[in-house]
């Protein structure tokens, strides 16, 4: 008797629904569609209606808008209780005040590090509270960064926030398991979006990341979209707690 063949894991999530922060454009728009596309009902988050609006037409029928600022929880934990569980969440709204640590104030401190590590920690509790009260497995990914796993110059607030995020991150992964609920992050490289295109008018600037990713060339969001879609279905289904990192081969060195 012939041992059946394994069947490859589904990378299609028909009748799942996900939500994305930070949606409005770049890495977060590219998320929304890249779940869409693989068959997922979903919900695109950011402050400004008009620029939610807008991504969830350019999406088309997949996908619906929802106008949220997840630095106000009260807000978040409202929002996520008046909905059905989601699936998958992606974690992606944040910011960034580059300049030398001596310059920091405390406003900027404030500002960087409660979008990026605290507004993403109630998200994700708010999501998974919902999850486990109605008993939904899913999975949690928080759009992290490869200055989660390096230092940078002119990066220490963003590089306290992303190394937090990475710490939570596994934390959660341990408390999460036993509700079915996974949770990892994708640490990308430079991506050229709205938010770093002017940076790389610096030709400096340019010349210093291309040197030290390995594989040439400043990153897409499309290369961030197959990373969202193996970590939001099944194809993931024994991944949690880790960090998946796409770089170029800038941390191998």
């Amino acid at each position: 008797m012939t041992a059946s063949l394994p069947q490859t894991p589904s990378f299609r999530l028909d009748g799942k629904r996900c939500i994305v922060t930070g949606a409005g454009r770049g890495i977060g728009l590219a998320a929304g569609a890249a779940l869409a596309d693989a068959g997922a009902l979903v919900t695109l988050v950011a402050r400004t209606a008009a620029e939610i609006e807008a991504a969830a037409a350019r999406i088309g029928r997949n996908a619906i808008a929802a106008t949220l600022d997840v630095s106000d929880l009260a807000a978040v934990s409202a929002f996520f209780e008046s909905r059905e569980p989601f699936h998958v969440l992606v974690n992606n709204a944040g910011t960034n005040r580059p300049m030398p640590m001596w310059d920091v104030s405390e406003a900027d401190y404030d500002a960087v590090l409660s979008l990026n590590l605290k507004s993403a920690f109630f998200v994700a509790q708010a999501s998974a509270r919902r999850m486990i009260e109605t008993q939904t497995a899913g999975s949690l990914i928080h759009m992290g960064s490869q200055m989660g796993h390096v230092g940078g110059p002119n990066r220490s607030l963003y590089c306290a926030s992303k190394w937090g995020l990475e710490g939570m991150n596994k934390a959660f992964a341990l408390d999460l398991a036993q509700h079915g609920i996974r949770s990892n992050t994708i640490a990308p490289t430079f991506i050229e979006t709205p938010l770093t295109r002017p940076m790389f008018e610096d030709e400096g600037f340019t010349a210093n990341v291309l040197a030290r990713i390995k594989l040439g060339r400043i990153g897409k969001v499309e290369d961030l979209m197959g990373a969202v879609l193996f970590l939001a279905t099944d194809a993931s289904a024994l991944v949690t707690g880790t960090s998946l990192v796409v770089d170029g081969g800038w941390t191998a060195d």
